[in-house]
């Protein structure tokens, strides 16, 4: 008991991206709002940037940068000190893309509001189903 008690404890962070990515989804599943629905998308597109930084963390490493010149053989680079890239550079992408898509559905938002005076789902589900009959 007390080894997964230590485990759930040592892994603190991922109780926290799982509990900030479960806001998210309850905001986009449950929340009849339209701009609140768009929060809940960037809470859960913040959560998921923050999981995989993490994983791409590495104690006693250092950023991928050569400082000490082209010695030959007497300085050898170990992989082992530094810390992999690839999460970091595809998580900048991941917040631009945030970012672009957030700017799309607030424009959407808009657009919804100027044409149905509401941003309430169950009050456009309602003019739509009006117009259908």
């Amino acid at each position: 008991m007390d080894d997964i008690l230590s485990i759930l404890i040592s892994k603190y962070n991922y109780w926290g991206y799982i509990i900030l990515m479960m806001v998210g989804l309850y905001a986009m599943i449950i929340k009849k709002n339209l701009v609140k629905k768009i929060i809940g998308m960037s809470i859960m597109q913040t959560a998921i940037i923050f999981f995989y930084v993490s994983v791409g963390v590495k104690k006693n490493a250092t950023i991928p940068i050569i400082t000490h010149g082209h010695n030959g053989a007497a300085d050898i680079v170990r992989a082992s000190d530094y810390i992999n890239p690839l999460p970091h550079v595809l998580m900048l992408t991941a917040i631009v893309v945030a970012v672009a898509t957030l700017g799309v559905a607030l424009a959407l938002a808009i657009k919804v509001y100027r044409h149905y005076d509401t941003l309430e789902e169950d009050e456009i589900h309602d003019f739509l189903k009006k117009q259908v009959e």
